[in-house]
């Protein structure tokens, strides 16, 4: 009879063993020198770089399976490859990607938040703000991919120069409150004359609520009496802007 060789459970290999390896990718600093981002804003300079390279310099190395360039790629892909939505995230929320962590993160954010200020730069430089796509222009940058509702006022002299930007409250998704007493207060602060009213709609509807025109009327209403005036409050999100003036609501 034929004898058969029973093997105790505990002495089977791991199912590891079974298993294929890890893919194990070599660090950007051993690809080709013409593929490495860093050469590559060398040699072709910065804006010829993808925003997956860019983001993979920040990111400077992955993780035992992805080299940075590839972890990059996966980050945009869950914000498809939005640079705004990418903004809206938190540290968090970058940690959930394997090889990010707090320092990575902060990273990223610091970036992103350099650009946005970058586009808000040519506040400093006190220009004219006549109209509702003017004043959209300087601070839909800075609000339209917040995921708070943020409230802004621009103060201009009676020249329609813009002697400073603020904001005023920061509230939830949804609202944010105002307060009269603060707005007015930075005005003579800062000697304006004319004020356009900022904020911005996470949700991306551009249609104002009864509380927007509400506060807007009461705010005119505050103004008058300063001798202060109320030009527009505008509405921005990612799609564009919402003027109460041009839309004829700033009125009773």
């Amino acid at each position: 009879m034929e004898k058969r060789m029973i093997v105790s459970p505990g002495l089977l290999p791991p199912i590891s063993t079974y298993l294929p390896p890890k893919r194990l990718l070599p660090a950007i600093k051993h690809w080709a020198e013409e593929d490495r981002p860093c050469e590559k804003v060398l040699h072709n300079g910065v804006r010829t770089l993808s925003h997956a390279e860019l983001l993979a310099i920040l990111i400077n190395c992955g993780n035992k399976t992805q080299s940075a360039l590839e972890l990059a790629k996966e980050i945009l892909c869950s914000c498809g490859n939005n640079l705004s939505e990418l903004s809206r995230l938190e540290v968090a929320q970058l940690q959930r990607f394997h090889g990010i962590g707090i320092k990575k993160a902060v990273r990223i954010l610091a970036a992103l938040e350099l650009c946005r200020r970058k586009q808000i730069s040519p506040l400093l430089r006190k220009p004219l703000v006549r109209t509702a796509r003017e004043a959209s222009a300087w601070l839909r940058p800075l609000l339209a991919d917040h995921c708070c509702e943020s409230f802004y006022v621009l103060f201009l002299n009676q020249a329609n120069r813009l002697l400073h930007h603020a904001c005023i409250s920061t509230g939830g998704i949804t609202s944010t409150t105002v307060d009269p007493r603060i707005v007015f207060g930075a005005a003579l602060s800062h000697k304006a004359t004319r004020l356009f009213l900022v904020h911005n709609h996470p949700s991306g509807n551009l249609r104002p609520s009864r509380a927007d025109v509400s506060i807007t009327r009461k705010l005119k209403e505050g103004g008058k009496m300063l001798d202060i005036a109320v030009v527009d409050h505008i509405i921005v999100t990612d799609a564009g802007y919402f003027s109460l003036l041009e839309d004829g609501l700033m009125d009773d």
